[in-house]
């Protein structure tokens, strides 16, 4: 048999917490260390004569945790491949242990066997010591990483790591995005410890000024009422996103910025809408979480500059979606959804009062396609009553414009012929307003409708063996005929 490393729990402090099983492993091991001297246990072990190392050298080198993880696997793992070896860990060996997930995984590479000896956690002291049920949801969140942690008010939290003041200053400044200040929270140090564990109750405000603060310290963060508890499935994304941009990321990935990605939020938006109007479900899944890391990155990219995160974005749209729906959240009446979209306007005009425009037309976006441009200026105009009074006036300007074409093609040069067709197109896309029809969704729609009979005449050309540049205009206009009688018929 192969050599086998141990990872061993040592508890959360009182020696009686130690299970039967670690204490015969660490008995009979050759070979021990512990992630460090510095806890409750390590006189129980001195007492009885088991002789141990500890990694608290590696603590004082090392220029951050990430370090301290990282080089004592890599000593655990070095141990293993020549002899057995015992590491013994605070607490459950697994339970927010970073040097031990390393371990395992690097372990598992080389075909190293990995025995876990499971342990009294620090948790079970903590929700004995506040007196807690872990089965109403418990999230746990590491203090040292607050601004990277997902905060869920809607479940209890209890966040580790909680070894100093200026700790605990930033994970109450955390808190306070995501709780009122006066939240109440328990601080919890050396939980399970004889004659040293200590409960401190206090409010959020006062979360930095508890008398006792050291590496035993945890806190207890009770669930806020009325939030929601959920899982965020889009952490997963977050992360993947927020690896994709680490050091150790993605170099294409790491180069960009918001300027680069504006096309792709742009390709990614009208692939979702093709896949809409193909009615083809799966695509549009795939496609809506194409546009969904779109926003996704942008988010990481501002968190990384201090501007803001993914939760802010979803925290604004949420809120938002409230206020401008008093008549779902609130106590207000309408009778259609044109009484909505009148409430939705004046809402949105008291959020941004500072925000003045200089003219009715500005704000639009500049990148919009130049149909939805105009749609949105006609809609706006139309605000102020400068609109027909129904379709029909829109109707009789599309025919005079058709009129001015006739007299530029005859008369006018290229300039003129190009800002008449473009009164044209004006023309139509009022015209298409007042008939509540979206003229870049009608124009797309053709376009995809061309782009079927097109296909259709290049398949018969090639059956016929023949180019399409061989055929004939007859021909071809004999093919689309054809296919459009065809389009007639499965209509029927």
């Amino acid at each position: 048999m192969g050599n086998v490393i141990t990872l061993a729990g040592l508890g959360p402090g009182d020696p009686g917490m130690i299970t039967l099983a670690a204490a015969e492993a660490l008995a009979k091991s050759k070979c021990i260390w512990l992630r460090t001297g510095v806890h409750p246990a390590v006189e129980w072990l001195k007492k009885r004569g088991i002789p141990f190392n500890t990694f608290d050298h590696v603590y004082r080198e090392a220029a951050d945790f990430q370090e301290v993880y990282l080089r004592i696997a890599r000593h655990i793992v070095e141990l293993g491949r020549r002899e057995d070896v015992l590491y013994a860990l605070p607490g459950h060996p697994l339970v927010a242990e970073e040097s031990a997930e390393l371990i395992v995984e690097w372990a598992a590479r080389e075909g190293l066997e990995v025995r876990v000896i499971p342990g009294v956690s620090f948790l079970d002291a903590v929700v004995a010591a506040i007196g807690i049920d872990p089965a109403r949801g418990l999230n746990i969140v590491n203090g040292l990483e607050i601004d990277r942690q997902r905060i869920h008010p809607g479940v209890g939290t209890v966040i580790i790591q909680a070894y100093s003041r200026i700790v605990l200053s930033e994970i109450k400044l955390a808190l306070m995005e995501c709780y009122p200040d006066d939240h109440p929270v328990v601080v919890v140090t050396a939980a399970g410890v004889p004659g040293q564990e200590r409960v401190d109750r206090t409010r959020l405000y006062d979360l930095d000024r508890v008398e006792t603060v050291n590496h035993l310290t945890s806190i207890y963060v009770p669930r806020l009422e009325g939030a929601a508890g959920c899982s965020y499935p889009l952490d997963r994304l977050v992360e993947v996103m927020a690896r994709l941009r680490g050091v150790d990321g993605c170099p294409w990935d790491r180069e960009q910025d918001h300027r680069t990605l504006r096309k792709y939020l742009l390709e990614e938006a009208y692939e979702v809408v093709d896949a809409l109007d193909s009615q083809d479900m799966y695509n549009l899944c795939e496609e809506l979480g194409d546009l969904l890391l779109q926003i996704v990155f942008h988010a990481q990219i501002a968190s990384e500059r201090g501007h803001f995160n993914i939760n802010d974005v979803v925290g604004t749209i949420a809120e938002k979606m409230i206020r401008r729906h008093p008549h779902v959240f609130g106590d207000v009446r309408v009778e259609s959804s044109a009484d909505v979209i009148v409430n939705w306007a004046a809402i949105k005009e008291k959020e941004k009062p500072e925000q003045k425009r200089t003219g009715l037309l500005e704000g639009i976006p500049g990148h919009l396609p130049a149909l939805m441009k105009a749609q949105n200026m006609q809609s706006r105009a139309a605000k102020a009553g400068f609109d027909w009074p129904d379709y029909k006036g829109a109707l009789d300007k599309v025919y005079e414009e058709l009129g001015e074409i006739q007299e530029a093609l005859k008369n006018g040069s290229g300039a003129q012929r190009e800002s008449e067709i473009g009164d044209i197109l004006f023309a139509v896309v009022n015209l298409a307003r007042l008939l509540k029809i979206d003229a870049e969704v009608a124009l797309t729609k053709t376009a995809n409708k061309f782009l079927q009979r097109f296909r259709y005449i290049e398949d018969k050309a090639s059956s016929s063996g023949l180019e399409l540049a061989e055929c004939s205009l007859d021909q071809m206009d004999a093919w689309w005929e054809e296919v459009k009688k065809a389009e007639k018929s499965i209509k029927k």
